[in-house]
């Protein structure tokens, strides 16, 4: 199975891009992106999977992952979540082959400013793709646990992310994204820069 990458570097931020095979729409129904979602929580649970931030959308995946110094955790995590998803799909549909593209492409994140353009990139995904009109309309993304963090069944470390980018407090985070939506949402040239994030 792929792994996030070749070089250990601890305390990075990396930004993790998967599609699937063909780019073909295998996460198109809401019940397959669940599962997804589950494994990425039994991820955390069994080998600390450090998430900041994710979107899953119809044919690829966007997390943005911490690496908290143990050479293991990302590319373990990453083995269960992609390998389960794709064996309880293609069992389910009777289906052989594979579920995805080549190696999974991680790219680390390199400063603050570039953490919240990635940030506002993933959670404009499927707004971009003319799927939903705002973040909020897509229920298979951290944005809505950045928003309000749920209580139960977290997949987010909120504390790391608000340190990563370098906020003091919850309100001042959620301010801050918002605000970076509301701004992508009206500038169509700001969209057009973060369409250049692709890792």
């Amino acid at each position: 199975m792929p792994r996030a990458n070749r070089y250990h570097l601890p305390g990075l931020i990396w930004h993790i891009t998967h599609r699937c095979h063909n780019r073909n729409y295998l996460l198109n129904f809401k019940k397959d992106r669940d599962r997804y979602r589950y494994w990425l929580r039994e991820s955390r649970g069994r080998y600390g999977l450090c998430l900041l931030n994710y979107i899953l959308t119809s044919n690829h995946i966007h997390l943005i992952v911490y690496d908290d110094g143990d050479p293991e955790t990302i590319g373990r995590s990453m083995q269960l979540t992609q390998g389960r998803i794709a064996q309880e799909y293609n069992q389910r549909k009777r289906r052989m082959g594979a579920f995805w593209q080549d190696r999974y492409h991680a790219t680390a994140v390199q400063s603050h400013q570039h953490l919240k353009r990635c940030m506002t990139y993933i959670d404009l995904n499927m707004v971009r793709a003319g799927v939903v009109m705002h973040p909020a309309d897509w229920p298979s993304a951290g944005y809505h646990e950045i928003q309000s963090p749920p209580s139960r069944y977290r997949l987010l470390d909120i504390e790391q992310l608000m340190d990563a980018l370098g906020f003091p407090n919850h309100e001042q985070m959620v301010n801050w994204q918002n605000n970076a939506i509301v701004e992508a949402l009206a500038n169509p040239r700001q969209r057009d820069k973060l369409n250049q994030i692709t890792g």
